[in-house]
């Protein structure tokens, strides 16, 4: 009797499963995505940079780090440029804001031999606005500055 009893809940278990998959869906689709886009200059100085001035970190590996954890990251591209998107149900904007860096971890000498080998470049992240495309939100988050941290 106690397995028939068992087997009836992991049936009724397994029927929920779609049920709260769809939910989530929904969820998700209210809150959106978040992108998190930027340009990475090469230069261990301010690296706000204005375009033709510094020259760009092709081939850089982005990562957003939240806690000492690696989130999400991206490459960037001939042009500097990274765009990483993240389901918002990931990590609140809150959370993202105030507890979570963007960081450059390939070397500096790999776009400039006359760079750092050792050190990363970091930034904290800010809120850029909003973007509706159709029935999609997406939540736009940009570097403030990225700066050298040499290593320890």
């Amino acid at each position: 009797m106690a397995l028939n009893h068992f087997i009836t809940f992991l049936l009724i278990a397994a029927m929920a499963i779609p049920h709260a998959k769809a939910q989530l869906g929904l969820i998700n689709a209210l809150l959106g995505s978040v992108n998190v886009q930027g340009t990475v200059f090469c230069t261990s100085k301010d690296n706000m940079g204005v375009k033709g001035v510094i020259p760009v970190f092709s081939n850089a590996q982005v990562q957003v780090v939240c806690g000492g954890k690696e989130i999400s990251n991206a490459r960037t591209d001939e042009n500097g440029k990274f765009s990483i998107m993240m389901d918002s149900l990931v990590l609140d904007l809150s959370s993202l804001l105030n507890g979570c860096n963007m960081v450059v971890a390939t070397p500096l000498s790999n776009c400039n031999t006359n760079l750092p080998s050792a050190g990363a470049l970091i930034s904290t992240l800010q809120f850029a606005g909003i973007t509706r495309i159709g029935t999609q939100t997406i939540t736009d988050i940009i570097p403030s500055g990225f700066h050298f941290l040499p290593s320890t």
